[in-house]
């Protein structure tokens, strides 16, 4: 019996039988065998750097209270205004709010390039990270491009990422764990389950199994305040995804606070409803500004609120177009009932009309 012989080609060690190393043409019969070594699976190295001055932890994360999903304005061109954007950071910070996600939903990240994406999270963070804590919507249904964006976005210095499990072309429970865990590695998150938009629930258990990660900061939870309640019951941190219950949500339930569209309307209000006790009074009084907000998918209510507040240009990219004008005329009411000192901005409310708006497909 022949003795096997290894060799090393590559970097790669095989072993032959000597009788095959002479033979060249009877290579069907030999007998190398790859070491293990050579099929190792690969492994992924987050792209990461400890000595980013915004570098935070998940606990930091974890006591923040009021968090507004902002409001991404344009030009009549379609391009971001920065101006304008700044101006409503700027107006969150001095009226309390403690974070802001960027390019998520509200802030129609899914209408950007990644470019554009990553640039604002910058931009964001580079005018504003010592004051206020900055979120980027990194998530994709894409592991591959969650990865690439959360990667390119802490580098930029954004405090966590916020992280939705994957639409449309979904997957099984263990692809959606696999997928969560493929990105928290990279640093604070926050995992954001919306079926109403995904078509799929994160049920606990998932939840459960990724609270094992320390970079786990909570959960933005849309199903209810039954859902929340079982999170903080074992400990993990839930801010409620919906104004309207967020309230209760906060002195009922448990929930740390509330990641809220209609801060970008009245921030102060809605600081005061997180931070200031039970206040059935002050959440009766928002409910109807909420109900309105969300009288079609967000944002449509709340870019058109803007507008019409004089905060932002009149300016939609599509498939979002304004609420209809007898919408319009009951926001500008609403205004008047709530008071026009507790919402952003300082010019009186207008109601539009169908031609002072833009509405643009290439940008």
């Amino acid at each position: 019996m022949a003795m096997l012989k290894t060799l090393c080609f590559r970097g790669t060690a095989f072993t032959v039988c000597p009788s095959n190393v002479s033979n060249h043409t009877n290579t069907r019969t030999s007998c190398w065998k790859p070491v293990q070594a050579a099929v190792k699976p690969s492994f992924h190295l987050p792209m990461r750097s400890f000595e980013l001055k915004n570098r935070t932890s998940a606990e930091e994360i974890k006591c923040l209270r009021l968090i507004t999903a902002i409001k991404t304005p344009y030009l009549p061109d379609g391009r971001f205004d920065l101006e304008a954007y700044d101006d409503l950071v700027n107006m969150q910070i001095g009226q309390g709010a403690e974070a802001v996600i960027v390019g998520g939903t509200t802030g129609e990240g899914q209408l950007m390039s990644w470019e554009e994406h990553i640039m604002l999270i910058a931009h964001t963070v580079n005018c504003y990270g010592g004051k206020i804590k900055v979120i980027g919507n990194t998530g994709s249904n894409s592991t591959r491009e969650a990865i690439h964006a959360t990667e390119q976005g802490f580098a930029v210095g954004m405090h966590a990422a916020l992280h939705i499990n994957p639409y449309y072309g979904k997957t099984s429970l263990d692809g959606m764990v696999a997928h969560f865990q493929s990105v928290l590695p990279m640093g604070p998150t926050i995992i954001y389950n919306v079926p109403s938009r995904t078509g799929q629930d994160i049920p606990p258990h998932v939840i459960l199994s990724l609270a094992e990660s320390a970079n786990l900061a909570g959960v933005k939870e849309c199903v209810g305040n039954e859902r929340i309640k079982q999170y903080t019951d074992n400990g993990i941190v839930v801010w409620s995804g919906n104004d309207d219950q967020c309230h209760d949500a906060r002195w009922g339930y448990g929930a740390t606070g509330v990641i809220s569209v209609a801060s970008n309307l009245v921030p102060g209000l809605m600081r005061e409803l997180m931070f200031g006790g039970l206040n059935p009074t002050l959440n009766s009084k928002l409910l109807p500004l909420i109900d309105w907000l969300f009288h079609m998918p967000n944002p449509i209510g709340l870019n058109t609120a803007l507008a019409q507040l004089g905060v932002v240009r009149p300016v939609f990219r599509l498939p979002f177009v304004p609420l209809p004008v007898e919408k319009r005329v009951e926001f500008a009411n609403l205004v008047k009932e709530i008071g026009r000192e507790h919402f952003v901005g300082n010019k009186d409310v207008e109601v539009l009309e169908d031609d002072d708006f833009f509405l643009v497909s290439r940008y």
